[in-house]
This record gives C-alpha cells, structure tokens and sequence, in this order.
C-alpha cells in the first residue's frame, strides 16, 4: 500500500505502515481503497474525522435567498404575477425576504401593509415556512420564509403544466431592484408641493 505521512509517501507491507503508525502513536487510515496501490496516511483518527466532517460541511451547497418587493396598494394582477414568482422560487429550494415599503404618507397606513404581508403569508403557506413573521424596520415592513419539503409543497398561483420563464423572473426581479433605487420618497415631493403653495399663498 501507498502510506502517506508528514512529508512521506512511500509504498511498503500493510505490516511495515501498522508499525509505522504505531511508532508514531497515530493511526493508520485508508482513504483511497480504490487506488492501485491503495492509499493509507497515518493520522490523528480523531482529528482526521472532526476534518473531513467540516470538509462535507463546507461542501453543502448554499440555499439562495431572492428577494421579493411589495407595495401597499399593489395591482391586484402584479399581486398574482409576484406571488407566482415567490412560488417557484420557493419551489426550487430558494429562501424569500418579502419586503413591503412604505412612502411618504403610505407610513401613516402601516395596518394596511401588515394586512397586504398577512395575506401573502397565507398564501404561501402552501409553499413556505415562515422564519421571519411580518415585522416592521423603519420604513417597511420585512417577513422571511424558507421552502417546505418538495414533498409538502402545494402551489396556488402557478398551474402545474406551466412553465417557469426563469428569464422573465430574473429581468422582473432586476426591474424592480432599479425602479426601487431610482424612487425619490414621496414626502420629498409633497414637501415641494408645500413649498410652491407657500409661495403661492405668498404671492
């Protein structure tokens, strides 16, 4: 067998490398039993394991997490259009940030917003778990979810024959990260408009 350890790699008799590791009070460990000749390094057991366990870890892959944006007064076809969207996502493994942002004098009607996160909280519940209840930050109101088992998942919005434009998804979710940056709050203009009528009054 082929024993690796420290800086050897040396080809001897199964007997020679249990000696080996023996003499040097560590264990000897077939990682490659495949290989002609197999492969053994003489190791800490132990410590050998807890590393290859973090390696796996390491490994997994990573759940995504999309984001979805809301609106208190919401089309009620844009509702359709993002919950569909929510849906497949959920239904390919994705975590969701629901995010409902308030402007201007939309703060002075949060019910309304937790009442618009409610309702999409239950329309999920087909598809999601709920991390994160519907919580208020400052100007908007946040709510996470992460995907039932495949086996558990019962769509709402999108029909089982459908196909998932996925191009469609991702230029959606690009069009609304940009119409959210380029937003100028509406107090600002209402500020403006205070202004003008000031001036008016004034005048």
């Amino acid at each position: 067998m082929r024993v690796i350890y420290g800086e050897a790699n040396a080809v001897m008799k199964t007997v020679r490398a249990l000696a080996k590791a023996k003499e040097l009070g560590l264990d000897l460990v077939e990682v490659a039993p495949n290989a002609r000749p197999p492969v053994c390094r003489i190791v800490d057991y132990g410590k050998w394991r807890y590393e290859q366990s973090k390696q796996k870890k390491d490994q997994k892959p990573k759940i995504k997490e999309k984001e979805i944006k809301f609106r208190v007064r919401i089309d009620p076809h844009d509702y359709q259009i993002k919950l569909t969207r929510a849906e497949d996502f959920l239904a390919h493994g994705h975590k969701l940030r629901m995010i409902l942002q308030f402007r201007g004098r939309e703060n002075a009607y949060k019910e309304l917003g937790f009442d618009l996160m409610s309702k999409v909280r239950n329309d999920l519940l087909g598809m999601a778990h709920i991390d994160l209840e519907p919580k208020l930050n400052n100007r908007s109101i946040l709510m996470m979810l992460s995907p039932l088992p495949k086996a558990k998942q019962k769509p709402r919005f999108r029909k089982e024959d459908e196909e998932v434009d996925w191009e469609a998804h991702e230029k959606a979710e690009a069009d609304d990260d940009a119409a959210h940056a380029a937003e100028v709050p509406d107090d600002h203009h209402h500020d403006d408009d205070d202004h003008a009528h000031r001036g008016e009054e004034e005048e």
